[in-house]
């Protein structure tokens, strides 16, 4: 596992974004972790999670693009993030684009914010989390519609690794087969075990043996099937 991969980790935990308990997702299902990129909110915070994100897209798809896209709400603070870490990483200015939930129809109209989207722009897409890929659903059309761009692919900060609608498939393996885009994400669920199962993390151990079967049972009920 890359270096910035287990920081990264540690970083979700030590920032309360990442927890272990007994939460009942928006599905319904029972989980034992729960993931909230809400719970970033000071400066330092965002400033890590952007170069984060830039390194791992960089280390995925290269910088082979020229926009970074946010869809709203959650990732329109992402794709700024991300550009300025993009800048500040690689020294190339990319832009970045979100959508509005609304379309405005006076001063700075259209359903687009940040930059427009022009014939031939390549685009990298971010999210926190995808589970059902409904937010790809709703914002791939607008951006396509926008101009004839090229979607180069989705990071995710974590890969939860559950089935969607396919039980041989994730969510974001559907997500990259139905829109014919590559995805990626900084971490996987199977990353975050590896790193904190019976070992330390912010003086606790948050992955004991316990709290591992409740992880494998979940998997065994949720996760993709081979």
């Amino acid at each position: 596992m890359s270096g910035y991969k287990e920081e990264f980790i540690e970083f979700m935990v030590e920032s309360k974004v990442l927890k272990f308990g007994d939460f009942t997702l928006k599905s319904g299902r029972r989980s034992p972790f729960f993931m909230n990129a809400g719970a970033y909110v000071t400066g330092s915070q965002l400033k890590r999670l952007g170069m984060f994100y830039a390194r791992a897209i960089h280390d995925t798809f290269g910088d082979d693009f020229d926009v970074v896209f946010g869809p709203a709400y959650k990732g329109i603070p992402l794709s700024v993030i991300t550009a300025i870490a993009y800048s500040e990483l690689f020294d190339r200015q990319v832009r970045y684009c979100s959508n509005r939930k609304e379309v405005k129809d006076h001063g700075d109209s259209g359903i687009l914010l940040g930059s427009a989207l022009n014939d031939g722009d390549r685009v990298i897409m971010v999210e926190d989390v995808t589970t059902s890929g409904k937010s790809i659903e709703e914002t791939f059309p607008i951006i396509k519609g926008q101009a004839d761009v090229e979607v180069k692919g989705l990071m995710v900060s974590l890969n939860r690794m559950e089935r969607g609608k396919q039980p041989d498939k994730s969510a974001l393996d559907e997500v990259s087969e139905t829109y014919g885009i590559p995805t990626g994400a900084i971490v996987t669920m199977e990353d975050v075990v590896e790193r904190l199962y019976n070992r330390e993390c912010c003086g606790t151990v948050y992955i004991d043996d316990e709290r591992k079967r409740a992880i494998d049972e979940y998997y065994a009920q949720y996760g993709v099937v081979k």
